[in-house]
């Protein structure tokens, strides 16, 4: 199958090429007809799977004429972080570059008025995040009440972030009678009753077991102590010379410390989190993208939305508490074909979070030690102690924001 035997325009095609793709990826195959075919999409697949162009290229397709100043938006897209919304609107405007239709991003952490002077220029689709958003309605700066196409990409993530009340009160402002895609990495029931209050009588696209991880991705998982896994990240990093690695940790604070102390082992580090400015927050990914610093520290909030060509690396300082991040972090690597490697540092007290990921996975990573860093035998033993007088909180689902 080819791209162009989904009968695109040839300005699509055109722009396919230059991207490089000689033929569709599953879920754009499966995807891509169905959306040409107007039908509402519930869609699954894992992160680097192309699932972008699965949405932008029929949404550019049905597109009817180019926008004028204060004309009505065709096309919504919600995402959960400005990284995300980023990287749809430049693919959009990639692959509708010889087409006369507007793109415009509008996200939270920067001013307002540049987005504000965009839209004024006139817009057909709009890429944006619930908060940002709102604020443009509530400025009556942007009517969505022709909007033909409504897209929640990395709807689970939304939820997690406690976006449901903002997705409510923007549907209340576009029409009924749209298409609506939703995208999810992964499918749980708030997912499923989330899609049956949006989606009608949708296509279910499902292109890998649900949850999974990328086949592409090696996933090993060293028992450390816990005061050594700075240690074992700088010498895993600088031993075998590896370049880009993307280190997840839990708070905030964890990654700005990380990030300095791995200075002071001779290895250019950034952090980056949702309290960063946005600016701080470009800056650290370009540095990373074009090689200048070796090693990014980021947060959950983080780990959708980077898109990093041919990222190797990923080590998961500390394992999160939601298992279903486990996917999105080591989804950042083994994209689009590539291979990749996932490398957990694992506590002692972790050891029940790693069993979550496990539930998750349908599998089970092999533990193992790391000669030089084998952990201490008496911090197993008082962490299994403990392991009765600790219970799990489930996490709640309500993720404080970030625009």
């Amino acid at each position: 199958m080819s791209f162009a035997s989904f009968g695109l325009k040839p300005e699509l095609l055109k722009a396919i090429e230059a991207k490089g793709y000689l033929e569709p990826t599953p879920i754009q195959s499966a995807a891509i007809p169905a959306i040409l075919d107007h039908k509402d999409v519930m869609a699954g697949a894992q992160t680097g799977t192309g699932k972008t162009a699965a949405f932008a290229l029929p949404i550019l397709q049905h597109l009817t004429n180019p926008s004028t100043p204060n004309a009505k938006v065709q096309a919504l897209v919600l995402t959960p972080t400005r990284e995300l919304a980023q990287q749809v609107s430049q693919s959009f405007q990639h692959y509708g570059q010889h087409l006369p239709h507007r793109t415009v991003v509008a996200y939270g952490g920067v001013s307002i008025n540049n987005q504000l002077s965009a839209i004024e220029q006139g817009v057909d689709i709009i890429v944006a995040t619930p908060g940002r958003l709102l604020d443009l309605i509530s400025r009556k700066a942007i009517d969505l009440s022709e909007v033909s196409f409504l897209v929640l990409d990395e709807a689970d993530r939304m939820l997690d972030m406690g976006f449901i009340d903002d997705i409510k009160r923007i549907l209340r402002s576009v029409p009924t009678s749209r298409q609506t895609l939703l995208f999810s990495a992964t499918f749980d029931d708030a997912i499923f009753k989330l899609s049956q209050q949006l989606l009608n009588d949708p296509t279910h696209i499902e292109v890998d077991p649900r949850n999974a991880a990328a086949s592409q991705v090696e996933q090993i998982a060293y028992e450390v102590d816990k005061n050594r896994k700075r240690e074992i990240t700088s010498f895993l990093i600088g031993s075998n010379n590896w370049k880009q690695v993307l280190i997840f940790t839990r708070t905030k604070k964890g990654a700005d410390d990380l990030a300095k102390e791995m200075c002071k082992d001779g290895l250019k580090t950034q952090s980056i989190h949702g309290d960063k400015s946005q600016g701080a927050r470009e800056r650290a990914l370009e540095d990373f993208k074009n090689g200048t610093i070796r090693a990014l520290v980021a947060t959950d909030v983080a780990s959708r939305g980077l898109d990093i060509q041919q990222l190797k690396y990923v080590i998961n300082y500390e394992l999160p508490h939601n298992a279903e991040d486990y996917i999105h972090r080591i989804g950042r690597t083994g994209r689009a074909g590539e291979t990749g490697k996932a490398i957990t540092l694992l506590s002692a007290d972790e050891k029940w979070l790693l069993d979550e990921v496990h539930k998750i996975l349908d599998t089970r990573l092999l533990q193992q030690w790391l000669p030089g860093f084998e952990p201490s035998l008496d911090q197993d033993f008082t962490a299994s102690k403990s392991k009765g007088k600790n219970t799990r909180r489930k996490p709640s689902g309500s993720r404080s924001r970030r625009r």
